[in-house]
């Protein structure tokens, strides 16, 4: 009885096993689902599903470089405009994606906070800043995106920090 058991164990693990390899390899050809806007050519998807056999890389926030060193530390002056900024804060994000075997086509949600100059937020330049990078023909993929207005950033001379997260499609 004892050794009949213990067959009907292996059996099982062994068969458990083969039916978890079996579903790692059909759901490892998976990719992301990306959603367009309908009847919309903005830059950005509705919605985008991640298989669950993928690999979340979520990057903390990531801010401007100074782009004016003869300008006063800590001011929108030594951190430029808006698009500028934005080209900066992408331009990190894809150094630092990078640096983890992805790309900015990996990129599946963003979240943007925005600081407002002179009571309104620059919109279009941080849109000039954001199309260098996604809805290319070198790189046509889009997240999904929220962008917000805040009062401030822990820097009086940012007007943008960029949280995205990406799917590691190996």
């Amino acid at each position: 009885m004892r050794k009949f058991v213990s067959q009907i164990v292996i059996a099982t693990v062994l068969g458990g096993a083969a039916a978890a390899a079996s579903a790692e390899t059909r759901s490892g050809d998976q990719e992301l689902i990306r959603h367009a806007l309908p009847d919309s050519d903005f830059p950005i998807s509705l919605a985008v599903e991640v298989p669950a056999n993928k690999s979340v890389v979520h990057l903390s926030g990531q801010v401007p470089v100074v782009v004016n060193e003869d300008a006063e530390p800590d001011t929108q002056a030594a951190y430029g405009t808006m698009e500028e900024q934005a080209t900066s804060a992408l331009q990190a994000i894809e150094k630092t994606l990078e640096s983890l075997n992805l790309t900015m086509g990996d990129v599946y949600r963003m979240q943007v906070f925005l600081v407002a100059e002179d009571g309104k937020v620059d919109f279009s330049g941080f849109m000039n800043g954001y199309t260098k990078f996604f809805g290319t023909e070198e790189q046509p993929n889009l997240p999904v995106r929220s962008a917000v207005e805040v009062a401030a950033l822990a820097n009086p001379g940012w007007l943008i920090e960029i949280e995205v997260s990406a799917v590691r499609n190996e």
